[in-house]
């Protein structure tokens, strides 16, 4: 793959922006079908220029203006926000307080520097094919919850780009919900918590749902939350059950010998912070006598097991081992990215300044062969392109006639399959805006 060099990225964003952009696709998407008037319209853009020179509040009135403005200012970064009650380039001639975010998709984003108190192989940006595991889990976990806990159909899961994932639930009804609800479906989802200075981060013993106590006492909301979701409210035990078994598939191999978190006395102190005291004795000897960390996972477990048997402590046992796996494994959100409807989120296919990386969809067919690596640069695809262009060039020269038979120019590159994976969940958002749409037309029919 063709290196990337930071220096050329100016040059690199105009072919990028002028020739393999997927603008159709793009605006297929943010315009929903059009079916609300000025949807696209009023949603709020943001460019990041050179030197990091931030623009707020773009909005265009149709494709062909996003792509002209986005060719004249050749973005390092774009980000999307909320559909506002008023263009968002018109704001300051809005009456003060008049201008709100109203939608925007239920938005998820999970980096991998907040699991840097539980991965041994990088820290902070650094990332490497062990702890992209991580990354994986959080993509199974998630999305199953989504999709059998909350019924949403509509789930773009996107690479960063460098260092994580993000996720955008684009159904209709989520993208009305309140700031409260999205609250209470990320606190829902959230089952590791407290900062750098919390050792034990996920306490399983807890009496009351997190769901419900976000919401409260307010019996007004828990019905917005029925009328809008129409499900009953999750259970929680059920998210932490199939997490679990998601990640006992990984676990042994990612943690137990990718990660070694019990290959020595400095890691498994770690271990032991998160068990009872009068366990620790016993496994500190334990430990000492066997040889790797999957011996000692094994005999952490077994000890667990007769601490329980021998106790009403409702702290050990499958609980103890369930804590231990979901601090390592399970997924670390930004609560505040998820509940704000105006935060800003970084746009798929914008490419990450640093890396070169385009911020590609993950197709959720293909989750565990995902390698952030092998996702295209802009200077893959450009030179890509250029070697294309200068071999069709040739062939057209030494033709005597014939019909040109244009292929769109991001069909040529490696960045194809990743706009496929996209326009692959732009049909099922079609069939299924369709199928709304044929309901309510029989629905007045009836009446």
């Amino acid at each position: 793959m063709e290196t990337f060099d930071p220096t050329e990225l100016p040059e690199l964003l105009k072919l990028y922006y002028r020739r393999l952009f997927p603008y159709a696709q793009y605006y297929r998407w943010l315009n929903y079908g059009g079916v609300v008037k000025n949807y696209f319209q009023h949603r709020e853009f943001s460019f990041t220029l050179k030197d990091d020179i931030y623009i707020r509040y773009q909005s265009f009135n149709n494709q062909s203006e996003l792509e002209k403005e986005m060719q004249k200012m050749n973005p390092y970064k774009i980000d999307i926000g909320a559909v506002y009650s008023h263009r968002p380039n018109q704001h300051n001639t809005v009456k003060l307080g008049a201008f709100q975010a109203q939608e925007k998709e239920l938005v998820f984003d999970i980096d991998m520097t907040d699991y840097d108190d539980v991965r041994r192989c990088c820290s902070s940006a650094d990332i490497c094919s062990k702890c992209w595991t991580l990354m994986t889990m959080a993509i199974h976990i998630i999305d199953r919850a989504l999709k059998e806990d909350f019924g949403f159909k509509h789930r773009l899961w996107v690479y960063s780009g460098r260092r994580g994932v993000h996720c955008w639930v684009c159904d209709e009804s989520v993208r009305k919900l309140s700031s409260a609800v999205r609250s209470g479906i990320v606190e829902y989802l959230s089952l590791v918590k407290g900062g750098q200075d919390v050792k034990k981060k996920v306490h399983l013993n807890e009496k009351i749902h997190p769901f419900v106590r976000s919401v409260g006492k307010d019996s007004m909301q828990l019905c917005l939350i029925y009328l809008h979701m129409l499900l009953e409210l999750p259970c929680q035990f059920s998210l932490l059950r199939k997490s679990i078994n998601i990640i006992k598939k990984y676990f042994e191999e990612y943690a137990l010998v990718g990660q070694n978190i019990l290959e020595n006395k400095e890691s498994w102190d770690k271990i032991l912070a998160l068990v009872p005291e009068t366990m620790h004795d016993e496994l500190q000897q334990s430990f000492q006598k066997h040889q790797n960390s999957l011996q000692r996972w094994e005999y952490l477990k077994k000890a667990a097991s007769r601490y329980q048997n021998n106790s009403k402590n409702d702290k050990c046992g499958p609980w103890l081992e369930w804590e231990i796996m979901l601090q390592y494994c399970f997924p670390r959100l930004d609560i505040n990215v998820s509940k704000g409807i105006n935060h800003l989120l970084k746009s798929p296919f914008s490419v990450h300044p640093k890396t070169g990386r385009i911020s590609v969809p993950i197709d959720l067919q293909k989750v565990d062969q995902f390698d952030p690596f092998t996702v295209p640069t802009i200077s893959s695809i450009c030179h890509e392109l250029d070697a294309i262009s200068t071999n069709e060039e040739e062939k057209e020269n030494g033709a005597e006639s014939g019909i040109k038979h244009r292929t769109r120019d991001y069909k040529k590159t490696s960045l194809a399959p990743f706009v496929k994976v996209f326009e692959q969940f732009l049909e099922n958002l079609d069939r299924s805006r369709k199928g709304e749409l044929l309901k309510k037309s029989d629905l007045q029919k009836d009446f």
